[in-house]
This record gives C-alpha cells, structure tokens and sequence, in this order.
C-alpha cells in the first residue's frame, strides 16, 4: 500500500491529456516544431534555446470529468460527487497529465552555405502519467457489493502507468529537392521512475443460493501485477533521503535506459499544396535499476453465510485462506516497455501571396511566401486499451514578415470544443512563441476537461542577404 501511495504523490506532485501538440505541429516559424516532425520545412545557419526556457509544456485531459465535478463548494458531498463521476464514466475514460521541459537544444546547417542539411540536438526532462477510470472497482468500493448480487466486478478496468524521464536526441534533416524535406532522429531516455500496470485481468463476483438468502457464492479470480523501477528503494523503512532530489538523479545520470526514433516528411504537391507526416517516440525502456514487480495472482472460492468483517468479529480463518489463495509475491524481473507512439500527418493549402527576401534563407533569391494557409491534422497516439485520435483544423496568418499565428480547432476524446491559439515572432535574433488550447475554457478552468499550454524562448541566425 506504500509503494501506490508513493506512486500516487509522485504523479500529482510532478503534475503541472494525450500529448497532441497539434498548435506546434508544423508551425515552422518555431524551431521545435521540428521535435513533432523532423522531415519539417525548417531553415536557419543555426540557432539554440534559452537554457531551461527554450520549451516548457503542460497538458492535463480528462474524457470523463472535470476538477469542478470533484471539488465544487456546491454543497454536495464529497463521496457523492465521486459515485456521479464513476456512475458516468466507462473503463474506456481516462486521466491523463504530461509535463515536458526542454533543458537545452540546438541546431545548424552543415555543408556549407548552399547546403540544405541541418543537424538538431537538445535534451529534455518529461512526465506522464495516464490511469484509465476503474469503473467497476469504484463501485465495489464505494457501494459493496449488497446491490449487485450477481454482478462479476471486472479487474481489468485497473489500468494505470506513471514514468520520469530524460531524453537525450540527435537529429538530421534535409531537403532533397524542392518538393520533399525528409528527417529522422535518435533518442537516448534515461528512466528516473516508472510504475505499470497494464496487463490485468480477472473479477470479483457474489452469487445468492436460491432457497437460503444468507448463504453466498463469493469468487475472487485475481491477476494483478504492478511493475516497478526507480521506486522500490523510496518504500523501505530505512529510507531517509529525498524523494525528488533522488528521483532527479536518477533521470539524469542513474537511469534505466532505452532507444528511440522519429521519422518525418515534408512533401510539396505545388508550391502552396503541403503534406507532411510524422512517426515520434517509436521506442523503448529496459528496466533494469531499482526493479520491483508485485503480483496477487490467484482463486479464491468462499461458499457460506456473509462473514461480518469487523475488528470485534474478525474471521481469522477467511483471512488466512485468501491469503494462501491469492497470495502477494514480490518478483525482481527486468522488464520492458514501450513509449507511446504518436503519428502525425497534415494536409495545407496556402493562399495569399506575398513576396519576401528578407531572413528567408535563400541565397539572395527572391522566393514565392503565401500570407495565409488552412488545413487540417490527424494524430494517433498508443495506448493500453484503443489508440487515442485527434482530428484538427487548422488557420495559419502571416501577420507581420516577423510574426505568425495559428489557431486550430480540434476534436477527440477530451472535448469536442477545443480551440487552440498559437503566436511566434522575432524581436531581432530572439525567437519567442507561446501556445495554449481549449481557450474558451479558461473562463473557468475548474470545468475544463483539457487544458495545454507551450512557450519558448530561441535565438535563430540567418544567413545575411546578399
């Protein structure tokens, strides 16, 4: 019970929804637009973040609830308020909190100054955390079990990861021509903390004899496992140091480690007719350091008249035979798991032209620009039970040669009214940029079902014109 309260603090302290960028996504005027997509139509002589301030995110979903649902002072009780959330959601709704910071990053052209190859590299510190909603657990424990005689209680509805990470990236894109711009890069993640468990089975049921109302057919059929790493060490009694100054060192310098790639495309149909795609995250951690696994695995069969669990009538015997038929095993396996996968593709169309040969990159050509394009985003991300989609359309405006905006409109699972506002500019050398979805919410966050937000500091470098 240590080790989920332990795993519960970490997740909620860390803290502060599917991690689709779909503002970011492709917005090119910003260079980490090309950690989404590193086949994106990006150019520059070099440019490199502001320590720590380069990317800072935060995207909290829910599908199911809000913190309004939870903690509004409306009188109603407490518990009250958490058999509505449970008695209108499904094993399918879900939580999720994900927490990037990018703690350095670069990039530069190599090949000289007609070359149109780039190198990109950067590390990053991330947090997620994603727990599906236990429906049926819920109810058990909030209602017992005296109203649903007869009902199998699904075990498989526990279904819950938390992970620290760091990720150490190198990347390479090139336009080959000037209609296709392709990229891929290479990922290092060193594992602070992970706890898993997504791979439960089992139920609890209560059957009534007929004929003797007191007399019940109690099953418990368990296949329960967390998985952990980096924690174990955090739950012993003799433990005494720091829990974030330790977990902070394990990210970076003592953690498990794994591999992982991106792959992107930027491909012109015409001039102002774009369609690009992307692969993050396709990857994985061996966990290796600090491993622990529990497992309650197990039948256990009672027939008999409903024992009263109290501390005055304890049935020592009942207790005893739970035990030994589900017993708590503690396990010291590696084990692996994979990061989840996103997929991003766009389809836009520019319109509007303009002419620009100011920091455009282009040898002292004078280039076709277009001050306006729509068009629309799918992502893909995978998870334990589905794959989350998202579908978005998309406004993007040259304001200013120096200033852009997007703004996106975008539909899944967390709401159906999600608007996205994103703004880039440059002041001189310095590139700035913030970016915020489900704007219409923050009149009263307390009810949002998702809330994300991303800004950055750059200093990007242009060739001179010529």
């Amino acid at each position: 019970m240590r080790k989920i309260y332990l795993i519960l603090i970490i997740a909620f302290q860390l803290s502060g929804f599917a991690q689709n960028k779909e503002v970011l996504y492709n917005f090119t005027s910003i260079p980490q637009s090309s950690l989404v997509n590193p086949g994106a139509d990006v150019s520059y002589k070099f440019y490199f973040g502001i320590p720590v301030l380069s990317g800072v995110s935060a995207n909290l979903g829910s599908s199911s609830f809000s913190a309004y649902d939870l903690f509004a002072n409306n009188g109603v009780d407490f518990n009250d308020k958490v058999r509505n959330v449970i008695n209108n959601s499904s094993s399918k709704d879900k939580a999720q909190v994900n927490q990037q910071l990018e703690l350095f990053s670069g990039g530069f052209r190599v090949g000289g100054r007609d070359s149109q190859s780039y190198i990109s590299f950067g590390a990053y510190q991330e947090f997620d955390f994603l727990m599906y909603v236990p429906k049926d657990l819920g109810i058990l424990a909030l209602d017992g079990n005296r109203n649903h005689i007869g009902k199998a209680f699904n075990l498989a509805d526990l279904n819950v990861r938390a992970e620290v990470l760091s990720v150490f990236h190198v990347g390479f894109h090139k336009k080959l021509n000037e209609k296709l711009v392709l990229g891929g890069r290479a990922k290092l993640y060193s594992s602070g903390a992970n706890a898993t468990s997504t791979q439960n089975s089992g139920f609890i049921y209560t059957g009534q004899n007929e004929g003797s109302p007191n007399m019940y057919n109690q099953v418990i059929a368990s296949n329960l496992e967390l998985k952990t790493s980096g924690i174990a060490t955090f739950t012993k009694d003799e433990y005494e140091g720091s829990i974030p100054k330790d977990i902070a060192h394990n990210t970076f310098f003592n953690g498990s480690l794994g591999f992982g790639i991106d792959a992107g495309l930027t491909y012109y149909f015409k001039d102002n007719l774009q369609f690009t795609a992307s692969v993050v995250d396709l990857g994985f951690i061996n966990h290796t350091k600090d491993i622990e696994t529990l497992t309650y695995k197990g039948t256990y069969n009672y027939q008999g008249a409903n024992p009263s669990f109290d501390p005055t009538n304890e049935p020592e015997d009942i207790f005893d035979e739970f035990d030994k038929a589900i017993p708590r095993d503690t396990l010291y396996n590696k084990y692996t798991t994979w990061r989840p996968t996103k997929f991003y593709s766009s389809i836009q169309y520019s319109f509007g032209e303009s002419r620009s040969n100011g920091d455009c990159n282009c040898k002292g050509k004078t280039t076709t620009s277009y001050a306006n394009a729509i068009g629309g985003q799918l992502f893909i991300m995978s998870m334990p039970v589905e794959p989350f989609v998202a579908l978005t359309a998309f406004y993007k405006r040259n304001i200013f040669e120096k200033l852009d905006l997007k703004a996106t409109y975008t539909f899944d699972s967390y709401s159906n009214k999600n608007i996205g506002l994103g703004i880039a500019g440059t002041l001189g050398k310095l590139n700035m940029y913030l970016l915020v979805n489900n704007v219409l919410e923050y009149k009263d966050i307390s009810k949002a079902n998702s809330v994300a937000f991303q800004f950055g500091f750059n200093f990007v470098f242009h060739d001179s014109e010529e």
